[in-house]
């Protein structure tokens, strides 16, 4: 029986299931619950309690918050299994100056941004695992070359900083049971 729970949130693109996996292998008391969790809620989600911790993507200013940086995604671009771009290994900025894009018109709106380019129509700039995410037949990510990464990071409110969160901090961070912090 599991007397705690760590909600852990994540947003869209990260896959959280090789820390739990982690987690569970140590056979901790706490219990881990994944929490999926908009990106345009990341901030709010923690602040409201409503996840412990959570799975961001940068940028997120608070200084109330712990930020542990993990890992960049690549920046890509997504078109139309059709576009003539879909056709290179990668894209640079050059490939796209005659191509129309489709900027994000919010946080949430990959899919649908994703959708848009199948139909044919230009281009949308996306992290790499955004893409992946939002696979369709009719659509293909290609890396951008010079494109600005995206960062992920773990975030907690500094104030509710504990030894379980810390635990958790060591599990993502590959720490063992037997490794020394």
């Amino acid at each position: 029986m599991h007397s705690t729970t760590l909600r852990v949130g994540f947003v869209p693109g990260v896959e959280p299931d090789r820390f739990l996996r982690r987690w569970k292998s140590g056979r901790r008391d706490a219990w881990l619950e994944l929490v999926p969790t908009p990106l345009s809620r990341q901030h709010e989600a923690l602040s409201s309690g409503e996840v412990d911790m959570c799975f961001v993507r940068l940028p997120l200013e608070d200084p109330a918050l712990h930020l542990v940086p993990l890992w960049e995604e690549r920046a890509a671009i997504v078109v139309s299994t059709d576009n003539v771009l879909s056709l290179l290994d990668e894209v640079g900025p050059e490939d796209l100056a005659e191509e129309p894009e489709i900027p994000a018109a919010h946080a949430d709106d990959a899919a649908e941004r994703i959708g848009v380019v199948a139909t044919g129509i230009g281009y949308t700039r996306v992290p790499l695992s955004l893409a992946r995410l939002h696979h369709r037949k009719d659509a293909v990510a290609r890396p951008l070359r010079e494109g600005e990464p995206t960062r992920i990071a773990l975030a907690w409110p500094r104030a509710a900083d504990d030894p379980l969160r810390q635990e958790f901090v060591g599990v993502v961070r590959g720490r063992t049971a037997r490794s020394s912090r």
